[in-house]
């Protein structure tokens, strides 16, 4: 699946007449942009998302993210999907609250992490792809990596930090089950050069119904 990465209610009213997008992702600095509330943000994208929101623990320590995941949970209802950073505390509170509410564990940066999140239940492993690019050199070894690890779990793939079609296509190719990209990435991944060429060569010597 293809998600919007925002927080803003404006981009996801636009992705939602699209028909492809298939949900939302956020995170604390995305939920910053907003001029709402996070809890006012987080309702009314649950309203528009077609599909899972996801929302990001900001709390540091077990029972405070416990308590956050949960408060997420009454403001989104079904549609939830916790973020919670890959840490020794989150791993915790994902094998603690994945009974009850779908966890990511994001921010992973080895595939030693991803066993350790579909060992405590996570539904989605999240891998920054250009961000390991700069940091590790090599972020679609680190899809591909992680794909192996988890090709025969439950827990699937979500590759953010894409900054181009030619990398979101690429973590797909490496094992990626979904992407989440902005807004201008959703529309750049739509376009090319030649898709327009060739649309202009059958508008200018084509015969149709209209």
């Amino acid at each position: 699946m293809i998600y919007l990465d925002s927080a803003l209610v404006s981009e996801a009213k636009t992705v939602e007449k699209w028909g492809w997008v298939k949900g939302i992702t956020t995170n604390p600095t995305l939920l910053a942009k907003s001029d709402l509330p996070p809890e006012t943000t987080l309702e009314q994208l649950a309203a528009i998302s077609p599909g899972e929101l996801y929302y990001q623990l900001m709390a540091t320590d077990f029972q405070g993210m416990v308590a956050e995941g949960r408060k997420a949970f009454e403001i989104i209802g079904e549609k939830t999907v916790l973020k919670v950073p890959a840490t020794a505390v989150g791993f915790q509170v994902v094998a603690h609250l994945s009974p009850e509410i779908p966890c990511s564990v994001t921010a992973i940066y080895s595939a030693a992490q991803a066993a350790v999140a579909t060992e405590a239940g996570a539904k989605y492993a999240i891998a920054y792809v250009n961000r390991a690019t700069r940091l590790l050199g090599d972020g679609l070894a680190l899809v591909q990596e992680m794909a192996t690890i988890l090709q025969d779990s439950p827990t699937e793939i979500l590759a953010a930090s894409l900054k181009s079609p030619a990398e979101a296509a690429g973590a797909l190719i490496a094992g990626a089950d979904h992407l989440t990209l902005p807004l201008e990435m959703l529309n750049a991944m739509t376009t090319h050069n030649l898709s327009e060429q060739t649309i202009d060569e059958f508008a200018q010597k084509g015969r149709g119904l209209s």
